[in-house]
């Protein structure tokens, strides 16, 4: 209700907010006004209510004084004002005027007691104080103890408790439903930073699987073409095509990943990535034509039918990048056998080197992401994959996913390195 105020209003609220005293001055002073007019009427007339016939006594007005002043401090001391107002009730009550309304001071008191604590407290404090100020007037107050005036305490105090504690509930409510709204805003935060995060490591790895690959493979061709360009220019022709070829192918795929940058609504951005399966074979040519002899037991079609679009992407990325590993660390001479099976619900895919690994690598080959990439493609998918040295020689890569999507609800965890030793040198060195 406070957002709906003019503008002129904030400033005064602002105010009140930070100085409670000065409005709950204002308002004791307004009460005393209201209770020392409303002492000038006198019902108990036979013709009626008369006004002005006689002014309060000097108790009376002592006590609705008393009872005012003791306003100003309600919020600052909530229980002490309620003692004092309902005294001075009380009091007058039991020996004053009975025109005089004290208990409209107490009535207010009572309410901001109930709004500063909780239900049951008020009522019980609002029943016990009912008691007593009704009590007091029947048993010692100049009226007869059936006089409608004692039995119209019990309405004003339970209507002020009952005031109290509606407005106390609904303050309890808008600052639930606030927190409510700040708690959704912050969850809403965290997810939309979640999913960034999310997006711009699967943009990373597929960059670093696309650089990876294809210049390693001009890495070797170039190579190649510098080492025999003067004895045979035709091979060396023959390595610069090679080149010119992983160039472009290494183009098309960083234009398609990056497209996936482009706004939403852009026609042109594709949805995803053109790598799979169906490519393997031209895969597979590069790295033959880069002189490393691949094998492929993988049987054809893939029994089936197709994969899921993220499983087939995913496991490109694993033979692609498990290649380039062999490619750049297994040494010359090396050879590379590659198979992708479905069993069950899931698909494994294993790549096997008979290469020398550590001792072809050099120090500047330390450092990479490829083994790291390969796990979060797995473990995003569910799935696990493990790479160690094979004994007798050689290197396996073997990545399981899983052809259904995991649970949303369940926590991916992200396999971690292996423990320090011989097999955990060649598997940080591949990464």
């Amino acid at each position: 209700m406070a957002d709906h105020l003019p503008p002129s209003l904030h400033g005064v609220r602002r105010w009140a907010k930070a100085h409670p005293t000065g409005p709950d001055a204002l308002l004791a002073a307004f009460v005393l006004c209201g209770m020392i007019v409303g002492s000038f009427g006198n019902p108990h007339q036979p013709e009626g209510p008369r006004w002005a016939e006689q002014p309060p006594e000097t108790l009376s007005v002592v006590l609705m004084t008393l009872a005012a002043l003791s306003l100003v401090l309600r919020r600052r001391y909530p229980a002490g004002v309620l003692v004092a107002a309902a005294l001075c009730t009380a009091v007058e009550l039991a020996t004053g005027d009975p025109r005089a309304p004290v208990v409209v001071a107490c009535g207010i008191a009572l309410y901001t007691f109930a709004v500063h604590t909780d239900r049951p407290t008020a009522w019980r404090i609002g029943l016990l104080t009912s008691a007593v100020l009704v009590g007091v007037a029947m048993l010692t107050g100049p009226l007869p103890w059936y006089a409608q005036e004692n039995f119209g305490l019990l309405a004003w105090t339970a209507m002020a408790v009952a005031v109290g504690d509606a407005v106390r509930s609904r303050r309890a409510f808008i600052t639930a439903m606030r927190e409510r709204a700040d708690r959704a805003e912050r969850t809403r935060e965290e997810e939309a930073r979640r999913r960034v995060a999310e997006e711009r490591l699967r943009i990373a790895r597929d960059l670093h699987d696309v650089v990876a690959h294809h210049i390693a493979l001009v890495n070797v061709q170039a190579g190649v073409a510098a080492h025999v360009m003067d004895r045979r220019p035709d091979q060396a022709k023959e390595a610069l095509a090679h080149v010119r070829r992983a160039s472009r192918s290494a183009l098309d795929e960083l234009r398609a990943t990056v497209g996936l940058l482009r706004q939403s609504g852009d026609p042109t951005a594709p949805t995803e990535p053109t790598a799979g399966l169906e490519r393997l074979d031209d895969l597979l040519g590069t790295f033959r034509d880069a002189g490393l002899p691949v094998r492929l037991v993988t049987p054809e079609p893939l029994a089936g039918g197709p994969l899921p679009a993220a499983v087939d992407l995913a496991a490109y990325r694993v033979v692609q990048e498990a290649l380039t590993n062999v490619q750049k660390h297994a040494g010359a001479g090396a050879q590379a056998e590659i198979s992708v099976v479905r069993v069950g619900s899931q698909v494994e895919v294993t790549v096997l080197d008979d290469g020398r690994g550590a001792e072809a690598a050099g120090p500047a080959d330390d450092g990479g992401h490829g083994l790291l990439g390969m796990r979060e493609r797995a473990a995003a998918l569910g799935g696990h994959l493990t790479a160690a040295p094979r004994f007798g020689g050689g290197f396996r890569v073997h990545a399981i996913l899983p052809l259904e999507p995991p649970d949303p609800t369940a926590p991916v965890a992200v396999p971690g390195q292996s423990a320090p030793g011989p097999a955990a040198g060649r598997d940080q060195e591949r990464r």
